[in-house]
Parts: C-alpha cells; sequence; structure tokens
C-alpha cells in the first residue's frame, strides 16, 4: 500500500474489506495500492483539476485495457502518420498495403484512429485485424468507419494516456511520414528503445517509393546529432529505413523470426529464443559481443529459478549472460544477431 503512514489504519482495513467484498482476488495487492493512492490524493488537499486529470486519466486506461484484452495473445503492430494524408496520396496506398500485409500474416493493426494514414491502415488490415485509441479534440474527425463500426475503438481525451496504449501493447511499429504529431511517436519510440524503457521492438520508417523523408532524418542525425555527441553513431541503425512494403513487413515479422522475449533477473539479462542454438554459434556471439557484458559470457541455460517460481516461457530455450545494463541500447544488435543465427527458424 503507497504512504500508508498517512491513511488511518481503519481505513487501510476498510479498503481490503470493500476488495474482497468485490471479489477481487487477482493482484488484489496492486489494486488495493490504487484505491489507497486514490485517498492519499484526498488526505493531500490535491488541487480539483489535478484529480480530474487523475481520474480520467485513470478511466481511460481501464477503457483502453478492456479493448486489447481480447486480443492479448494476438501480435500487433502500431501504424503511425498523419491525419491529413490524403487517399490518392501514394503514402496512402503504401500505409495500406503494409497493413494487409502484416494482417495476412496474423498480426493485428493499430492506430490512432482517425482519418488519413490512420484510416489507411485501418482499410488494409481490415475491421477483424484493426484497433483504434483516438483522440478527441475540438477540431478531430470522429474515428473513421472501418473502426467505428466494427466498435473497436476508445477514445481519449489525454496525449499520454493514448500513447501509452499505442506503445505498449505493439511488438512492432511503422511509421509514415507526417507532421508533428507522427515525429513526437517516433521519436518517442526511439529514446525508450535508446534508454531500455521499453523492450527491444522493430520500428520501420516507411516512405512512398522513392521517397526522401526518412533519409532526410538519417542526414540530420549524421550531419548534426552524432558529431555532436547528443547520440551514438548507431543510434538509428536501430530503425529500419524503406520504400518497400514488402521490406516493411518483414522487418516487423522478421524481427521475431528466432527471439522471443527477454527478462532481467537481478544481474542477469535471459534471451528465450524458439530455437536453441548450436555451441559453435554461442561461441561466436560470445566473440563478438563480449564487450556488451560485466563479466563471464553468454551461456545456455535451463530456465532460472525465477522464471520456473512464475511459469514463465520454460518451453524456451534461452541464453543468459551478465549483460552491462549501460549498453542497453546496443541490445537490438544482439538481438539481429541472434535471429540471423543458422539454427533459427525459416523466415
Amino acid at each position: 500500500m503507497t504512504d500508508s503512514a498517512a491513511i488511518p489504519p481503519e481505513v487501510t482495513e476498510h479498503i481490503r474489506r470493500v476488495i474482497a467484498d468485490a471479489g477481487i482476488e487477482a493482484s488484489a495487492d496492486l489494486v488495493a495500492r490504487i484505491l489507497a493512492t486514490g485517498v492519499g490524493l484526498g488526505l493531500d488537499d490535491t488541487d480539483r483539476l489535478d484529480l480530474k486529470i487523475t481520474s480520467a486519466a485513470l478511466t481511460e486506461m481501464r477503457a483502453a485495457f478492456r479493448l486489447f484484452a481480447p486480443y492479448r495473445g494476438v501480435p500487433k503492430v502500431t501504424i503511425f502518420g498523419s491525419a491529413r494524408t490524403r487517399p490518392d496520396d501514394v503514402l496512402y496506398r503504401a500505409a495500406a498495403d503494409v497493413a494487409a500485409a502484416l494482417a495476412a500474416r496474423g498480426w493485428m493493426v493499430v492506430t490512432g484512429a482517425g482519418p488519413g494514414i490512420m484510416q489507411a491502415a485501418a482499410e488494409g488490415a481490415g475491421p477483424t485485424h484493426s484497433l483504434g485509441v483516438s483522440i478527441r479534440l475540438p477540431f478531430e474527425e470522429k474515428p473513421n468507419a472501418v473502426i467505428a463500426e466494427a466498435e473497436k475503438v476508445v477514445a481519449m481525451k489525454y496525449f499520454f494516456t493514448r500513447k501509452l496504449m499505442l506503445v505498449k501493447e505493439s511488438s512492432g511499429f511503422v511509421c509514415v511520414p507526417g507532421g508533428f504529431g507522427t515525429l513526437d511517436e517516433m521519436f518517442e519510440l526511439l529514446t525508450l528503445q535508446q534508454t531500455g524503457k521499453a523492450e527491444p521492438t522493430p520500428i520501420v520508417l516507411l516512405d512512398a517509393p522513392g521517397g526522401r523523408s526518412w533519409e532526410g532524418l538519417r542526414r540530420f542525425a549524421d550531419e548534426q546529432l552524432v558529431p555532436s555527441g547528443v547520440i551514438s553513431p548507431d543510434d538509428l541503425d536501430r530503425v529500419v529505413i524503406t520504400d518497400s512494403v514488402d521490406d516493411a513487413a518483414a522487418a516487423v515479422t522478421g524481427f521475431w523470426r528466432n527471439y522471443d522475449s527477454l527478462r532481467w533477473a537481478g544481474g542477469r539479462l535471459v534471451l528465450r529464443l524458439r530455437a536453441e542454438p548450436t555451441d559453435a554459434e554461442v561461441a561466436a556471439l560470445n566473440e563478438r559481443f563480449g564487450g556488451l557484458l560485466v563479466s563471464g559470457g553468454i551461456e545456455k541455460t535451463p530456465p532460472l529459478r525465477v522464471e520456473v517460481e512464475d511459469g514463465d516461457r520454460l518451453d524456451l530455450p534461452r541464453l543468459t549472460m551478465r549483460f552491462d545494463q549501460r549498453r542497453v541500447g546496443d541490445l537490438f544488435h544482439l538481438i539481429r544477431a541472434v535471429n540471423a543465427l543458422a539454427s533459427a527458424p525459416a523466415s
């Protein structure tokens, strides 16, 4: 329970009784913490506007969690792009085509549910493979017809809750050239990956055939950001820049060719894979990536005790290592190498 010293014991006990009376058993401790935080905000004499922000954000998050819950086991890709892109624009067709290609491979497509690129992606994926997280703005159009008709959309008041859901639920991202909003979403993705605040995921910057928008971004990074030392020379290597719909779809799905997931257990990093590498392949990984470790080497191991206790992906082979957490932004290099192993499943 959060800030329990500030909450009278009888209130804490009443919170527990309310949870029990509601029939909540799973994660009751976390539900109690949420309720206690709300009581704490009242005890803090929090400004009414701040309370309204908190209440609305929590309400919106609950609605979004409920929208995504039935599709928890389905891989999802979020497609970002401008609401102003017209249906006769080649970018509109590119967004629709990459969405269709991913939907055909069993992926669901998540968008901001608006017009432009968002509508193109929903049209390409079709209503059964589309989910939307819209934003309520005084000048914004209603959710596009594809998503609205399927009733697979949730509306948000705040950009930060909307962005949370657009990023949290997806295992891949495609960004189509757009305006401030698209750039904001793309740079947040890069920041989350660079700092290790989000698990590694594929990020594709898709342009129109022959387009140069994203190449302009790369030039800016190479000529301005890298020389000034504010990003590392390979920070933009984590993204795939392409004008090919086929290459974009392959980059998203190929990222998961052999790599399945990761987990930190104390100071150890565990990579769970779809196929077990050979001893020679592990030796080659150690030779190439030994500089990213704080000690020891990359090893094939059975599930760690904490994984066994949680029943966490126990059927998968894994590689365990003491990875330097200050180098977490370099994990994508290791994942790409794991996906390129000869032992990896065919893509």
